[in-house]
């Protein structure tokens, strides 16, 4: 659209998510963070496969199944070659597999901490209108209203004003959008043609490019 700052956010959460299991070692329930490594056995054609976890309080391991019995045939082989290299970012997106996780875990700790990268996709003059553009490869629980707030330092009481006004709109739109996780393909469309400063005050957040 014309008039308008587009950019693209990528959003990449610090820390892994982090499942209570009964701890052999502590004698209870205890928070286990991912060690980066995975452990496998053959056994002929049929391999197994876990990724190692390592208790916070004292450092007893628990390999959580990938899989079990699987035909090395079945095996996609970027896979295969992800877990006999131990491919550090293969790990790193199974480590966010909340799916798997709740399968093994009644409590999972996630962590608001994030890196963000921006990139200005279009930028016209005298723009009036900022589009924001979500890209989130790794599973987050950053809400989009905490995000919006945080990056470009406004109130979420502002940002709820603005979408009851319909000055903040989003792609899908839900009424409860801002208080939903942040996921790849939320697209927030924000008008500003009210604000004089726009191009000084929201845009160098926008971007990331202090002008």
């Amino acid at each position: 659209m014309c008039c308008s700052l587009r950019v693209r956010w990528t959003i990449t959460p610090k820390t892994a998510p982090q499942p209570w299991i009964a701890c052999g070692g502590c004698g209870g329930l205890r928070a286990f963070q991912s060690s980066g490594k995975i452990r496998l056995n053959a056994n002929g054609r049929k391999l197994d496969a876990w990724l190692i976890y390592k208790c916070l309080a004292c450092d007893k391991t628990w390999n959580r199944p990938l899989f079990e019995r699987q035909n090395v045939r079945d095996i996609d082989p970027e896979t295969l070659e992800a877990l006999q290299s131990n491919d550090i970012k293969w790990i790193r997106m199974e480590s966010f597999n909340l799916d798997a996780l709740r399968r093994k875990s009644q409590r999972i700790d996630e962590f608001p901490e994030f890196e963000i990268a921006r990139e200005v996709m279009r930028e016209s003059a005298d723009w009036t209108r900022l589009e924001i553009e979500l890209l989130v490869p790794l599973p987050s629980g950053m809400r989009l209203d905490r995000l919006l707030a945080t990056e470009l330092k406004v109130s979420r009481t502002r940002l709820q004003t603005l979408h009851g006004k319909g000055l903040l709109r989003t792609n899908p739109a839900r009424a409860d959008v801002l208080r939903r996780r942040i996921r790849t393909g939320i697209e927030v469309m924000i008008d500003l043609a009210a604000v004089a400063d726009r191009e000084l005050s929201w845009g160098p957040l926008a971007t990331g490019s202090p002008r």
